[in-house]
Parts: structure tokens; C-alpha cells; sequence
């Protein structure tokens, strides 16, 4: 009973104060901060994800000529090979590439050929993303710690309201300590982003 009457002394519940009040600012910035980047992440992983999209397109519209360049080739490859040069001169290099490789002009490789940008813009969208998730998880995390050293330092501050030898001064002591602690556990378990 001793060691709890100590706990609500001036000097303790005081040191409390202080304590929670710079754990509860901390808390406050750190949890700004994870925002913020998370909010970096994702406009970053919103961007490559237009990006992406639009390469897409440009990629499509690129295999639709290829389809048009080939055919008017095979066309015209035995009756007037000019005119099929001038389209095989068209001819992207994915589809050069695919004719060389003689596995077929439309195989697999030529689509992978012809998307790889707009597929390496949505695996950067994707990872953008985790990493914006991975800020959050780490935002969250410090709004709780916000609110455990909040409550604390209530209890605190509503303990050294109380005179001295008011049983709720040491309830509220009490409670105040417990909130530091639990709120320091929980700073050390916050997982980093890196």
C-alpha cells in the first residue's frame, strides 16, 4: 500500500504528466508521418496504375497493327513482295522477333514482348500499394498508442486533482502507470516500415 501511496505522490503523478504528455505528441507525430507516406504511396501506386493502364492500351492498339501489318504482308508476300517489304518494314520488334523465334507468329512470348511495360507499370502500382498499406498498418498502430497515452495522461491529471489521501488519487495513479507501460509495450511492437 505504501508503494501505491508513493504512486500518487506530486512528484510521481507529475512525472507521469510530463511523460505522457511527450509519449501522446510522439504518438501524434509519428502517426502523421505513417499518413503521410501512406498517402505518398498510394497517388504513387494511383499514377503507375494509370500508367499502366494506358500502356495497355497503346499495347493493344500496337497488336492490332501488328495483326493488320502481317496480314497485308501475307497477303502480298508471293504477288508483290514491294508492297509486302514496305509492310514487313512495319513490323514491330516483338513480332520480328516472334517470326525469328518460329514458334508460331503469335505465341505467348510475343504478348509478354509487346505488354512487358504495362505489366512492369502494375507490378510498381502493386508494390506502391503493399508499401501504402504497410504506412497504414504502421498509422494505426500509433493512433491506438495515441489513445492509450491520452487515457494515461487523464488519469493523471485527474489523480493530481484529487487530494492525497483520496483512495481514487491512487486508483488514478495507478491507472496512469499502467497506461505508460502498456503504452510503451505497444511503442516496441509497431512494426517498421522500411
Amino acid at each position: 500500500m505504501k508503494f501505491l501511496r508513493m504512486l500518487a505522490s506530486e512528484i510521481v503523478l507529475g512525472t507521469l504528466i510530463a511523460l505522457l504528455s511527450v509519449f501522446t505528441a510522439f504518438a501524434g507525430w509519428q502517426g502523421s508521418v505513417a499518413d503521410g507516406q501512406q498517402n505518398e504511396f498510394e497517388i504513387l501506386g494511383m499514377a503507375r496504375l494509370n500508367d499502366g493502364n494506358a500502356e495497355y492500351l497503346r499495347s493493344n492498339q500496337d497488336i492490332t497493327q501488328d495483326y493488320n501489318y502481317f496480314d497485308n504482308w501475307y497477303l502480298n508476300v508471293d504477288e508483290r513482295p514491294d508492297v509486302a517489304d514496305y509492310y514487313k518494314e512495319s513490323f514491330s520488334q516483338p513480332l520480328l522477333d516472334a517470326i525469328d523465334r518460329d514458334n508460331g507468329v503469335w505465341d505467348e512470348q510475343y504478348y509478354d514482348d509487346v505488354y512487358a511495360d504495362a505489366n512492369a507499370y502494375f507490378d510498381e502500382s502493386d508494390a506502391n500499394f503493399a508499401k501504402a498499406g504497410e504506412w497504414n498498418e504502421r498509422g494505426d498502430a500509433f493512433q491506438l498508442l495515441l489513445m492509450v497515452m491520452a487515457l494515461g495522461l487523464a488519469f493523471a491529471a485527474w489523480a493530481s486533482l484529487l487530494k492525497d489521501e483520496s483512495n481514487m488519487r491512487v486508483v488514478f495513479a495507478l491507472f496512469a502507470a499502467i497506461m505508460f507501460v502498456w503504452g510503451l509495450i505497444q511503442y516496441l511492437a509497431i512494426p517498421v516500415v522500411s
